[in-house]
């Protein structure tokens, strides 16, 4: 009854083209049409997995490669850039959209603990722990100036990456023995088998003078952070900007660091920045710092689409062979419907018709099963790498990111292969003249 009615509600070529679809009286075409459902939905499936695979892969990359830096990085061209650029500096800090910003010094040594005296080589990060730079301390940020922080007697560990932008003042704070505290990355810990307050022997290399030089100083372990790239989870520490240049010297990389509330802005707040900063400083945004590790992945993303595309292509031939069989079976109904005036054209639709709905239940049967299985690898971390697969691809677990543009892409091009497929049988049957029809029949 609800068929019937159905059928009353459709066009008349969508009606015969869904009763063709529900039919049975053909073995052979319910195995091919069945064949041809389940290729398309696994090419599909594949296609869904490996762009989710690639977008989250992309997105988390992108995620903590801005959390490692700011978004926008400015770099004095003249020693005493940053005391004599104060007030452009503190009006760079002003501008909509500036979260925070902060002095930031690099440098190079080793740290080396009671369970590995042999030591590590490191990359020391040095920051401002008690300035939260927003517009009011730009100023304060720009020339260094710090306040005098608390000193606990059990800071507390730090977690996520927010650390290497604001870390808790605590951790880092000097304690009643003139020891200044650091936070590790959790992989760089695990290697030294610190626990919290833990002394440690810290090397700094210094280029200041006329030949390099190597500084010892004492420090204390005050917490770990994950940035989640493995590689700077095992050798980067952070410590106090003040500890960091007495112990390197003024000579090292320096540099301004910019956090923006929202990273789509950083093209328009780069070059506000470079208005104001003027031609002795050199700003670069982290797309152009990443541009070709970026470029690199998009290209591979494009790779992939086309070669699993080949996949889906393949399981329109399915369709096609089905087509030719269902032509072949329906050539008494060819010959009736055109005898009762049904033209070429609406033959081929019909046919045509079948073919779309048998790979459009295929594709979004694919794009169901391919979401939900995106959803159960992110959801409980399937793909992980250990810390030296990690520490090559950057990464130590896969998300898979299902993304709206990703899914009409594979769906346009899923429904457009199969139109093409269906199109040469539905135009076969669509030229087969009534006569000929009844009587080959």
């Amino acid at each position: 009854m609800e068929r019937k009615l159905l059928h009353r509600r459709l066009p008349l070529t969508w009606a015969i083209a869904w009763r063709y679809m529900l039919g049975e009286r053909s073995q052979i075409l319910s195995s091919t049409a069945w064949a041809a459902f389940i290729a398309t939905a696994l090419g599909v499936t594949a296609m869904v997995i490996a762009m989710a695979m690639m977008t989250g892969y992309t997105e988390d990359l992108q995620r903590k490669l801005i959390g490692l830096q700011g978004e926008v990085i400015a770099s004095p061209l003249v020693k005493g850039g940053f005391e004599q650029d104060a007030l452009r500096l503190g009006e760079a800090g002003e501008i909509p959209g500036v979260a925070r910003m902060g002095r930031v010094a690099y440098g190079e040594g080793s740290i080396a603990s009671t369970a590995q005296p042999d030591g590590i080589s490191i990359v020391l990060r040095g920051v401002d722990p008690d300035v939260q730079p927003g517009a009011t301390e730009a100023g304060e940020a720009a020339t260094g100036h710090t306040t005098a922080t608390p000193s606990p007697a059990d800071p507390p560990p730090v977690p996520g990456a927010s650390a290497l932008f604001a870390p808790d003042p605590r951790a880092l704070a000097v304690d009643a023995k003139g020891v200044p505290g650091v936070l590790l990355g959790k992989e760089l810990q695990r290697q030294l088998g610190v626990e919290l307050g833990e002394t440690l022997r810290l090397v700094v290399l210094d280029l200041g003078g006329r030949r390099p030089r190597f500084r010892y100083r004492s420090v204390r372990f005050g917490g770990a952070f994950s940035t989640g790239f493995a590689e700077f989870d095992a050798s980067w520490i952070l410590l106090d900007r003040e500890v960091l240049l007495k112990a390197r010297g003024e000579t090292g990389l320096d540099v301004m660091e910019f956090k923006l509330a929202d990273p789509g802005d950083t093209e328009t707040i780069a070059q506000r920045i470079e208005a104001i900063l003027g031609e002795e400083w050199i700003v670069q945004r982290w797309q152009k710092i990443n541009q070709q590790l970026f470029a690199a992945l998009k290209l591979q993303e494009g790779l992939l689409f086309l070669v699993l595309g080949l996949i889906v292509l393949v399981s329109t031939f399915n369709v096609s062979s089905t087509l030719v069989i269902l032509v072949r079976e329906r050539l008494r109904d060819i010959g009736v419907l055109g005898s009762l005036g049904l033209g070429p054209r609406q033959l081929w639709s019909i046919f045509a018709l079948y073919g779309l709905c048998l790979g459009g239940f295929g594709t979004l049967t694919g794009v169901l099963v391919g979401g939900g299985a995106s959803w159960l690898i992110t959801e409980f971390e399937l793909v992980r790498f250990g810390p030296e697969i990690a520490a090559i691809y950057f990464i130590d677990s896969v998300p898979f990111r299902v993304e709206r543009a990703d899914v009409f892409a594979i769906v346009t091009f899923a429904l457009v292969v199969t139109i093409v497929a269906s199109a040469l049988p539905a135009l076969r049957a669509a030229r087969i003249r009534p006569s000929v029809a009844l009587r080959d029949e």
